[in-house]
């Protein structure tokens, strides 16, 4: 059966996993579950504890599609430390950068509880290291180093991932958009400066019609630059704070200007 996997910010229902002492059907359900929760999702393994369950048992899929089951799984000794970019199931499209040990030895205990070992590097040996960490009631944020930890609690809160090295960029899409409101904006000024030539009613009235489609396209692009700004503001999320008070104050001067050219052009061009 394929189980619900654990996400954030569902708390760890145990401190660590329990100790299989009985390989029974429960057991050997569980397991079974796992598997086809690794399928259904495309992973390449589950602690039993990330479907809810508090036994101490990983199951990882190796490359020949054959599913590796440790039970009871202990890290014994580790060398050579790696630094890794990971992402788990628990934080969905988050990632992280963490130190790792390229090589590891284990311990576990097959469905007969006999017990053996098994040396791991590279790729299996970062999998079986993410996956025994939530044996313990724990992820991939307790190994994370103060900096990184900083990072990832960014993401967490804003709901994006980022490259730990980024920076807030001097040029976004959304300048665009500030292009074409200036362009409105100059628009409306210059049939507001050539009202004051014209004496006509008709042709005064057709500038104030346009005055009126150039104030509505202006609004029309201030809603969309608010909205779309913080959109974009939020795959920069270390300078988040800064952009959104810029994006308010741009949004407010341009409804200032707009309203101060409409009140003019209302008593100069509105041949009413």
């Amino acid at each position: 059966m394929v189980r619900d996997i654990i996400t954030y910010p569902t708390p760890s229902s145990v401190e660590y996993g329990t100790d299989v002492r009985i390989f029974n059907d429960d057991i050997s359900s569980i397991i079974d579950d796992m598997k086809e929760t690794i399928d259904a999702n495309s992973l390449e393994g589950l602690a039993a504890y990330q479907i809810g369950s508090m036994y101490n048992i990983v199951v990882v899929k190796q490359e020949e599609g054959v599913f590796l089951e440790l039970i009871n799984p202990r890290i014994i000794s580790v060398s050579d430390k790696v630094s890794t970019t990971e992402t788990t199931a628990y934080f969905p499209e988050l990632s992280a950068t963490v130190v790792r040990h390229k090589n590891i030895s284990i311990v576990y205990e097959d469905r007969d509880l006999k017990q053996h070992t098994l040396k791991a590097d590279g790729a299996l040996s970062i999998l079986l290291q993410r996956k025994i960490d939530y044996t313990f009631g724990a992820n991939f944020l307790s190994k994370l180093s103060k900096d990184e930890k900083q990072i990832f609690e960014n993401k967490l809160e804003y709901g994006v991932d980022f490259a730990k090295g980024e920076t807030c960029p001097t040029k976004f899409k959304r300048d665009y958009m500030l292009k074409f409101l200036k362009f409105l904006t100059v628009s409306m000024v210059l049939l507001l400066v050539s009202s004051l030539f014209i004496d006509d009613n008709v042709i005064l009235n057709d500038v104030w019609q346009y005055q009126i489609y150039l104030l509505l396209a202006a609004i029309g692009t201030n809603i969309i630059y608010f909205f779309y700004a913080h959109y974009e503001a939020k795959q920069y999320t270390s300078c988040i704070s800064c952009q959104s008070g810029n994006i308010i104050g741009t949004v407010l001067v341009s409804f200032i200007k707009l309203i101060v050219i409409m009140s003019i052009s209302y008593f100069l061009i509105n041949p009413s």
